[in-house]
């Protein structure tokens, strides 16, 4: 019988290994979503969404052969619940890509900003992780759970990931295998045809490993720290996981538990848990990388306009993270890696928002520019002309 204090340990310290590297690797590249999704609204530039784009392949091609072998079970995961609530998905998905926006990043980025020394990020991380924490069992909770939730679609089969789906309605239990690596080939071969891409080496690592630390991430949670019978309750039992399912990672939950260990800290039924480690990995890694490629710097905010976008996105990123059962690492890496249902039609309405926010900054600047602003400066004489306005947004543009 394995003692599943031990196990806890083994499972936490892994998970903070997994995204140590995680953070390493994603500050060395600049792996971001909402970057990857603003270069090609703004540039057409494909680079970085195709780098994002490998890692949900490896994911996906690593998950189904941890479930082909019978080392995990992803029916036994948050995301692929029979009956899918698509309209937390719709909504919390919509809402965490327009905040991603606002507060430039999502939440892995935000961890590996303030890693770096952002201490915008860090801001925004706090009001990230408190409004999470108040989606999850606050003042947003009874909107999440008995609105947004009760609307649900039950697909007709057991879980809702595509091959069980696909399962249910005739096909072969073949189709477990071959269809995700139909879906990954087709993505493989879309991110491949691009000679930009396959020359750029350090865009081609980043996205292997952020999708083998998400496979890696399924094994630890699903098979090292599986217990088919926990001693006290004689049931099935993931240790050291908030849910109480098998998990991989993701950023806006885990950060809303972190901040409850930190405000609770002598509650002694608080533990580290696998999300948890996966938040202070991610820090941590990437706070190495950045003092070891002297890319380590204080930033703060330019403007008062600039603080309050930052802290809009951190409290949208936080209900629309939880409501939405994940983030772009959570459901766009992790939950996308099922083929669940849900998560695609998640990552699809994450990156909408993102896309309908970007349009809003740049209708922003251009209305800026074409306008500009009188401030009065005192210390520089009264109807001194400034474009004080727009200079967060064109700086948080160009870094992004």
């Amino acid at each position: 019988m394995k003692d599943p204090g031990v196990l806890a340990n083994l499972v936490t310290g892994l998970a903070f290994a997994l995204a140590f590297a995680f953070g390493a690797v994603a500050h060395r590249v600049s792996f971001c979503t909402m970057g990857a999704v603003t270069d090609v609204v703004n540039f057409g530039d494909w680079r970085r969404m195709r780098m994002w784009i490998l890692a949900i392949a490896i994911a996906m091609l690593g998950t189904a052969a941890l479930q082909a072998y019978g080392l995990i079970d992803t029916g036994k995961s948050i995301y692929t619940a029979a009956k899918v609530p698509w309209l937390s998905h719709v909504v919390g998905g919509f809402l965490f890509g327009f905040g991603m926006t606002l507060a430039s990043g999502c939440g892995s980025k935000t961890l590996i900003r303030a890693g770096a020394g952002n201490l915008k990020s860090l801001i925004v991380l706090v009001f990230l992780a408190a409004a999470a924490y108040m989606t999850l069992k606050g003042v947003f909770a009874p909107w999440r759970a008995n609105g947004l939730d009760t609307v649900r679609w039950d697909v007709g089969a057991k879980t809702s990931d595509l091959p069980t789906i696909a399962m249910a309605a005739g096909f072969a239990s073949a189709v477990r295998v071959w269809l995700p690596l139909v879906v990954a080939g087709a993505l493989l071969v879309f991110i491949f045809m691009n000679r930009d891409f396959r020359t750029t080496p350090e865009l081609i690592i980043g996205g292997l490993v952020v999708g083998a630390v998400i496979v890696g991430g399924w094994y630890v949670s699903g098979h090292l720290g599986y217990l088919p019978e926990d001693p006290q309750t004689l049931e099935e039992k993931f240790v050291a996981t908030n849910s109480g399912h098998l998990e991989s990672f993701s950023f806006v939950a885990p950060s809303a538990y972190l901040l409850e260990l930190l405000l609770l800290w002598t509650d002694q039924s608080r533990v580290i848990t696998f999300g948890i480690a996966g938040v202070l990995g991610m820090l941590l890694g990437s706070a190495a990388m950045a003092l070891s490629t002297r890319t380590f710097r204080w930033e703060g905010f330019a403007s008062v306009e600039d603080t309050t976008n930052h802290v809009v996105g951190g409290v949208l990123m936080g209900f629309g993270g939880v409501t939405a059962l994940g983030c772009t690492i959570g459901q766009g890496l992790t939950g996308v890696s099922t083929l669940a249902v849900g998560s695609i039609l998640t990552l699809a309405c994450i990156i909408a928002g993102c896309v309908v926010a970007v349009k809003y900054q740049m209708w922003r600047i251009e209305r800026m520019d074409a306008v500009p602003s009188v401030h009065v400066d005192a210390s520089r004489g009264p109807g001194t002309v400034s474009d004080w306005r727009a200079a967060p947004v064109h700086s948080e543009l160009r870094h992004r």
